[in-house]
């Protein structure tokens, strides 16, 4: 009887075996969110306190009812009564109403408000923070956590408030009336919690093993219907043994969702029995207490409908701690976010540069990709929810983590240490063009990767036009700096947007220009939809070709200052790639270039080469000097870049 059962069933569901803490620090943080809308949650709770009050009126409107207007035939009171019973109800749903709008506005607001800001900071952390970090953990602190926070303003909060302020005042009323009907009534609440504590445990492990299956479903969705899963499964014919094992993990599911159903159905008639017993006792006392006149008819109805209005909001009472702390933990892991610190920050008062002149010089430069626990996220648990699993092991990825260390202790890959770059020192001078070769795992792609400043140094420093580039404002560093990663990533987006990109206010024939020295315009004219063609996800509705040459052409479209080319042209057949490397060379003119070079090409043309070996330069020089002298960069000719030299007319080495 008025027992709020569905509130109840979400909080036992998401209980474990140790209820999170809120300390005073956490709760004072999230006060100071909603302290700008103070006035609107004074409202919020006027309105709390008016609804409660209006609510003990319906009871005592029952027994004027039935004690005076039906025992005196009074025909105006009966009207009058009967049209408080429609008016009280109205105006309770009035201001419940208001109530519902007040606490989504602030609600609204704070997770606008928090969402911004930790996108915001998500958006400013370093390239390590990224690869150490699953990017469904991040969407759940975006939308999982946040929505819990909204949810705990909206929701949680308010109908604690609600509850505690109604259960107050009816126990009130009650004792009023009669204190020993009150203290009956009361008496049976020592079973709704023993009922509640047997039940809870069965409800705990069923939505533990709910949880397990439904991450481990959850995976084989993740993993197979993305574009590169979903294409493994068709490349391997395994369409069937994927259904097959959706369907077990999906049949599991099912399974334990019958048993929580049950079991919540036995909690449910457990409860109802003990609600009923409440009030079997105050109608049988009452009824002893009626019958010798110590008090009428009117007031045991009217305490029968205030031991209703009791029962639901004490037993939301007694779980009051778990419900608050539960919509708590989603503050606490997006405040763990946003107290990130940033790896890549700016220092006070940085420099702007506006057009260098393009040198660029690493000074005893090394760098090792070492995990920062300060700046990564720990491992919190979010109560209610359980790990992630792998698709086809059904295991944790933790433990596959610690698996894969294990395993890879004792490996013997020649290219593996301890940093990945130790003690890089050379200067490129402005329009010099500077290849980088060596062997897979040399750390060519990590030096890239430190001109943008996606890493910073650990020792040493890189400096362009003699400024450290810890010196200079991020934006206007990265304006100057064109680069082609290894891999080519577009947005689900039209060509035109992915080009504009780069430089958002392009005109249309900026934007042609560009492609046009990249050689991808004629092709994206020949396409139906031109320009305004979809790439779909990841560009994969284009070749590994065509993809590289709009990643080309929107650095062209960027026009910076400093280019760097990892492998910009590995995808390009013979054709594509002789007319990118006769546009580069228009391109790279004037400009400070930095190219991972895996064609011969590109080698013969650059001012330096640079010769990489477990992090080191282990030489330096040009094409005819570095063969000549007979070290690694001869084997790397010799193995690499041979088979190249028949298909460049007039060359001889």
């Amino acid at each position: 009887m008025g027992f709020r059962g569905g509130g109840y069933w979400r909080l036992m569901r998401n209980v474990e075996e140790h209820r999170p803490d809120v300390t005073w620090a956490l709760l004072r943080r999230v006060l100071g969110y909603a302290w700008p809308w103070r006035w609107r949650l004074l409202l919020m709770l006027l309105t709390i306190l008016l609804t409660a009050g209006l609510g003990l009126l319906t009871p005592l409107i029952f027994r004027d009812l039935i004690d005076e207007a039906l025992p005196s035939r009074d025909v105006q009171q009966l009207h009058l009564l009967s049209l408080l019973l429609i008016a009280v109800p109205l105006a309770i749903g009035a201001l419940r109403l208001w109530q519902r709008k007040l606490s989504a506005e602030v609600a609204e607001e704070l997770i606008f408000e928090l969402r911004v800001k930790l996108f915001e900071h998500l958006q400013r952390m370093s390239l390590r923070f990224f690869t150490h970090t699953q990017t469904g953990e991040l969407m759940s602190r975006l939308n999982n956590d946040v929505i819990g926070a909204q949810t705990a303003i909206s929701n949680t909060i308010v109908d604690l408030l609600s509850n505690f302020v109604t259960a107050v005042a009816t126990l009130a009323v009650m004792l009023t009336l009669e204190w020993r009907l009150t203290l009956l009534g009361v008496a049976v609440l020592p079973l709704f919690a023993l009922v509640a504590r047997r039940i809870a445990r069965r409800l705990r492990e069923i939505a533990r093993r709910q949880m397990n299956q439904n991450a481990s479903m959850n995976a084989t969705i993740n993993e197979t219907l993305n574009i590169s899963g979903a294409l493994l499964v068709k490349l391997f014919g395994r369409i069937d043994n994927e259904i097959e094992r959706f369907g077990e993990r999906a049949g599991a599911l099912r399974e334990t969702g019958v048993e929580q159903a049950v079991t919540s159905g036995q909690f449910f008639i457990l409860i109802g029995l003990v609600s009923a017993i409440g009030t079997a006792l105050v109608y049988w006392v009452g009824g002893l207490l009626v019958i010798e006149e110590v008090f009428t008819i009117g007031t045991i109805v009217a305490f029968s409908v205030y031991l209703t209005q009791l029962y639901g909001p004490l037993q939301m009472l007694t779980n009051a701690p778990v419900a608050f702390a539960q919509s708590m933990v989603s503050f606490e892991r997006v405040f763990e976010v946003l107290d990130l610190p940033l790896e890549i920050a700016e220092r006070e008062n940085p420099i702007e540069i506006h057009r260098p002149r393009g040198e660029l010089t690493f000074e005893n430069v090394s760098f090792g990709y070492r995990e920062s626990g300060s700046s990564l996220l720990r491992d919190v648990m979010r109560h209610g929810r359980m790990e992630d699993f792998a698709v086809f092991s059904g295991v944790s990825q933790r433990e596959e983590r610690l698996k894969r260390s294990r395993n890879n202790a004792g490996s013997g890959n020649s290219q593996a240490r301890e940093n990945a770059l130790e003690d890089i020192s050379f200067t490129m001078e402005p329009g010099q063009l500077v290849a980088l070769v060596g062997p897979s795992g040399a750390g060519k792609s990590t030096m890239t990767w430190l001109i943008p400043r996606l890493y910073d140094p650990d020792q040493g420093r890189i400096l362009v036009d003699g400024k450290d580039l810890r010196d200079v404002t991020l934006k206007s560093l990265v304006r100057q700096i064109g680069m082609v990663t290894q891999e080519t990533y577009l947005f689900h987006d039209s060509i035109r947007s992915n080009l504009r990109y780069a430089r958002l206010d392009a005109s249309e024939e900026d934007m042609k220009a560009a492609c046009r020295a990249a050689n991808i315009h004629n092709f994206i004219v020949d396409l139906e939809k031109g320009y305004d063609t979809l790439v779909g996800e990841r560009g994969y509705r284009l070749s590994g070709g065509e993809k590289q040459r709009i990643a080309i052409a929107r650095v062209i479209l960027k026009d910076p200052r400093i280019l760097v080319l990892d492998e910009a042209t590995s995808h390009l057949d013979s054709q594509s790639e002789a007319l990118i490397q006769e546009a580069l060379k228009t391109v790279m003119r004037g400009r400070t270039s930095l190219v991972i070079a895996h064609r011969l090409s590109t080698i013969l043309a650059a001012d330096l080469i640079l010769v990489l070996d477990r992090g080191r330069v282990v030489e330096r020089g040009t094409h005819g000097s570095l063969l000549a002298a007979g070290g690694l960069y001869r084997q790397l000719y010799e193995t690499q870049f041979r088979p190249e030299v028949e298909t460049l007319p007039g060359r001889s080495v």
